[in-house]
């Protein structure tokens, strides 16, 4: 018998389908509007058990940007994020991760370091032109 996280669901497939033709990084509200346009029956909570089961198997990442809702991303290699400090837009950044940064602070650690996450803050560009 296949358990709970292993087990196919269309549900789980449609939304991580709608995930990987994103790069907004967004909420799991956006992601139920999205799926449900397909699957008008689906739950929020149907979407968000399903969002979790797919980061516990590593397809997808789950950031928090101290925002009220978390966001998701599909894109699941290393890389870096900016985010806008006014309109709240993430964008993934086109820049090699630093190899070499786990290492650096390995000293600085009492315990052992897997991988790193580094986020930048300011402002985008279209908010720039706005003010």
């Amino acid at each position: 018998m296949q358990t709970l996280t292993t087990k196919r669901s269309k549900q789980r497939e449609r939304i991580l389908q709608v995930l990987r033709k994103t790069r907004l990084h967004p909420t799991a509200e956006w992601v139920y509007e999205r799926v449900r346009e397909q699957m008008p029956h689906i739950s929020l909570g149907t979407v968000y058990r399903n969002l979790n089961i797919l980061k516990q198997q590593g397809k997808i990442r789950e950031l928090d940007f101290g925002e009220s809702s978390r966001r998701y991303d599909a894109f699941v290699d290393e890389h870096y994020h900016f985010v806008c400090l006014q309109c709240g837009q993430v964008k993934d950044l086109d820049v090699p991760p630093q190899e070499d940064l786990n290492e650096r602070v390995r000293h600085a650690v009492p315990g052992t370091i897997q991988s790193h996450r580094l986020d930048f803050f300011g402002t985008c560009s279209e908010c720039l032109l706005r003010d």
